[in-house]
């Protein structure tokens, strides 16, 4: 009778932690799905839309600086959609909704499609500027930016123990600054090379050498990253 109680209070024991275990994973998938989702849509509206458009615009014969200010044009929707899905102004967004709208009208006005060409050399650089500037704040770009992959891997309680280290782990301030430093310093290498290309390549093959530019820049740059925390034990 001992036992049997004794096994029995051992196995009520066991089963809410067996739940609690089950409900933390099936909430860890919702948020690694909803990270992929997310992924996806910006893969989908700030590349594969703009980029199609502009060909596809041009094979029905449309002018190239005309084709380049719908095909930025398409961005706003996505711009306006993450305002209001945030309920916030992100400083971001409206930054670059703002180079939208002035690299349109500076093109309308001048007739030149390497006006727009230019434009995401702009931005590119604002964020590189910006990410650096992080790095004399006490939460750099890296440190931000992964919150969301830190909390789809491991919980709000290990994101709790990850940021915590940044008060006690001299070296682990030290690597999230160097990377901070490496993603801003190729935003920067980005737009220079964008600017390079608007005036040394002919402007119907801009959109595509600037986007394959772009992914390899990221390509490298994420190659780089994971290489970079793995070796130093930072990768969750």
């Amino acid at each position: 009778m001992t036992a049997d109680t004794g096994a029995h209070t051992m196995a009520t024991h066991r089963a809410p932690g067996t739940a609690a275990d089950g409900a933390l994973a099936a909430a860890a998938r919702r948020r690694t799905k909803a990270l992929r989702r997310r992924l996806a849509a910006q893969l989908l509206f700030e590349l594969v839309l703009p980029l199609g458009s502009y060909y596809g615009l041009r094979a029905a014969g449309l002018d190239q600086w005309l084709a380049m200010t719908v095909g930025g044009a398409l961005l706003l929707p996505w711009i306006v959609y993450g305002i209001v899905r945030q309920r916030r102004v992100e400083a971001m967004a409206v930054f670059t909704l703002s180079l939208v709208v002035i690299g349109t009208v500076l093109t309308l006005v001048s007739g030149s499609p390497r006006v727009v060409m230019i434009r995401d050399s702009w931005l590119t650089a604002a964020i590189g500027l910006w990410v650096l500037g992080t790095l004399l704040t006490r939460r750099p770009f890296i440190m931000t930016a992964s919150r969301g992959i830190v909390i789809a891997k491991v919980g709000e309680a290990g994101l709790v123990e990850w940021e915590a280290r940044w008060d006690t782990e001299p070296t682990f301030r030290h690597h999230l600054r160097l990377v901070t430093a490496v993603w801003g310093a190729v935003f920067l290498l980005d737009a220079v090379l964008r600017v390079v290309l608007a005036y040394t390549i002919p402007v119907d093959a801009f959109p595509l050498t600037s986007t394959v530019l772009w992914l390899v820049l990221l390509g490298g740059l994420l190659t780089w990253h994971n290489w970079y925390l793995t070796r130093h034990g930072m990768k969750l």
